[in-house]
Formats: C-alpha cells, sequence, structure tokens
C-alpha cells in the first residue's frame, strides 16, 4: 500500500496504477475502501479525476483529492506477457494449424 506525501507522488502513483493490467484498492480520505480497474483519469481539467470499474459493477469517478493510498492487489493479467511471449505463442499456433491442414489434406489423398 503507498500512501503518497505530496500531490506529485499521487500523480506518479495513479500513473502506476493506469499501467497496472489489475485491480487496485483505493482507500478514501473517508475511510471507504474501493476495489476495481483504473481504466482512464483526467489530468487536463481543473478537477483531476480517476475513472474506475469496481468489483461492485458500473463506473465510478474519483477525485484525486479524495484518494489516501493506493494499493496493487489483483493480479496483473498481462504478466508475463511480453512481446517475444505472443510471438512464440503464434508461431506455435501457425504450426499447429498448418500440420492439421497437412494431415487434412493426407487424408483426402491430396499429398
Amino acid at each position: 500500500m503507498f500512501r503518497p506525501a505530496t500531490p506529485a507522488e499521487l500523480a506518479e502513483a495513479v500513473e502506476l496504477a493506469f499501467d497496472y493490467r489489475g485491480d487496485v484498492t483505493l482507500t478514501l480520505r473517508s475511510g471507504e475502501q474501493v476495489t476495481g480497474y483504473l481504466f482512464n483519469r483526467e489530468t487536463a481539467c481543473p478537477q483531476l479525476v480517476l475513472h474506475v470499474f469496481p468489483e461492485a459493477g458500473g463506473t465510478r469517478l474519483i477525485a484525486y483529492a479524495d484518494v489516501a493510498t493506493i494499493a496493487f492487489t489483483g493480479e496483473d493479467t498481462a504478466s508475463g506477457n511480453s512481446w517475444e511471449a505472443w510471438v512464440t505463442k503464434k508461431e506455435s499456433e501457425r504450426r499447429a494449424d498448418a500440420q492439421r491442414a497437412e494431415a487434412d489434406a493426407r487424408s483426402r489423398g491430396h499429398l
């Protein structure tokens, strides 16, 4: 759990939470906790806000000023999914498709 001490630290933590592909738990200054997926943030408007898909459903706007702590509580669904892993998976799928097509052609007597 991270408790930002300055607006700059909060802005940095929000950016990290936005890049995180799992749920975060926000503890608000009121003591309320909101767990969900942070899908957007507005930084170019007078009041900075977070857009969250809470676990309970719907969407929720939360002012940066209301955030006391941020915790990365959900699994990052893209963890370990690098470009290299994607390429390896796609190459494997293509080889399997080619083998199936070859076996099908052989069964029909085309090869």
